[in-house]
């Protein structure tokens, strides 16, 4: 029986499969920076309050992506290139998930509907991250060297994902509900295909790498796809809806000091 604990275990006591999961990490959170980043300067007049708070969502990327290159270092290692089947970012942004990079490249101010956009594109995306850390943090919280990074980290994706559920009721209390819910809804579906396709790529890689036998391949592939249909069937849902968070203005909050970890 394979146990999440003991695969994450042995991903992480191996040199080349935790290098490639830190890179792929490292790689994701620094799009997410500069993608924060570029909104947040783009904001429009009207929605200037925003902007320190998509720049801080943005700083907190660019944070965790220092701390998974510091991880690597501190084992000698150095990143490798992501895969380009495993780059979660990159392939929904060709499935039409959030705002293009061609437009955030644009010195053009954004518009209400792009920010809604982009909302929405985080509610989704941080839904998945914050589930990943907590994950993370439930088998790795006391791992004697990534834990702290972990705790670190899933607590950041909290409050992440709170700012958007509470940024976006604030958008759809001022009429702009349906297109909320509908881009909720289009972007949930699109996810889990994404999340799905490169589980699917990243474990092949990780199989390769750590010689895992055809059933045991087999096995984690079957889970991968167990899960895609619960969440097709349902679980997109919970990507969907909204409730005012228990913690309120999550990223107004003064930010924590961030220690490297080197």
């Amino acid at each position: 029986m394979v146990s999440a604990k003991s695969l994450f275990r042995e991903i992480l006591d191996d040199d080349e499969s935790f290098r490639l999961f830190c890179s792929i990490a490292a790689g994701g959170e620094a799009q997410g920076g500069w993608e924060n980043g570029r909104i947040a300067a783009l904001v429009p007049q009207s929605e200037r309050a925003l902007a320190p708070k998509i720049a801080r969502h943005g700083a907190d990327e660019d944070k965790h992506g220092r701390i998974f290159t510091a991880l690597l270092r501190k084992r000698g290692l150095t990143p490798v290139p992501v895969p380009p089947e495993t780059d979660y970012t990159m392939l929904l942004e060709r499935q039409g998930i959030g705002l293009a990079h061609d437009r955030l490249r644009r010195d053009e101010p954004l518009t209400v509907r792009d920010i809604i956009v982009y909302l929405a594109h985080s509610r989704v995306t941080e839904q998945r991250a914050a589930d990943q850390m907590a994950m993370l943090r439930r088998h790795l919280g006391d791992h004697p060297d990534i834990g702290r990074a972990v705790r670190l980290i899933a607590d950041d994706e909290d409050r992440h994902l709170a700012y958007t559920h509470e940024e976006l009721l604030r958008f759809a209390a001022a009429g702009h509900g349906r297109l909320i819910q509908r881009t909720l809804r289009a972007y949930a579906l699109a996810e889990i295909r994404v999340h799905r396709d490169v589980s699917l790529a990243v474990m092949a890689r990780m199989g390769r790498i750590l010689g895992w036998s055809g059933a045991r391949s087999a096995l984690l592939t079957a889970g991968i796809h167990a899960a895609y249909a619960y969440e097709r069937l349902a679980g997109w849902h919970r990507m969907a809806c909204l409730a005012m968070p228990a913690h309120r203005d999550a990223l107004g909050d003064p930010a924590a000091p961030a220690p490297e970890y080197v």
